[in-house]
């Protein structure tokens, strides 16, 4: 018997997270230079994520049509 497609799990995540694992939090602060070797991992900083959002097509104007 096979499995129904709503019940599988996609591969990887497909959306963005809202909430990022300590490992990860501690490469953005890294980054920004917010985060020191030596400073304790626990108690870290809020962590801005920045969503990707898929951009539009542009509409190619009339003139270009034309010319093709």
């Amino acid at each position: 018997m096979s499995i129904d497609k709503s019940l599988k799990k996609p591969s990887g995540v497909v959306r963005a997270r809202n909430v990022l694992k300590r490992g990860e939090r501690i490469a953005v602060l890294r980054e920004q230079e917010r985060f020191d070797d030596g400073q304790s991992p626990l108690g870290l900083p809020k962590v801005r994520i920045v969503k990707v959002v898929a951009g539009k097509k542009k509409k190619k104007k009339k003139d270009e049509e034309e010319e093709k």
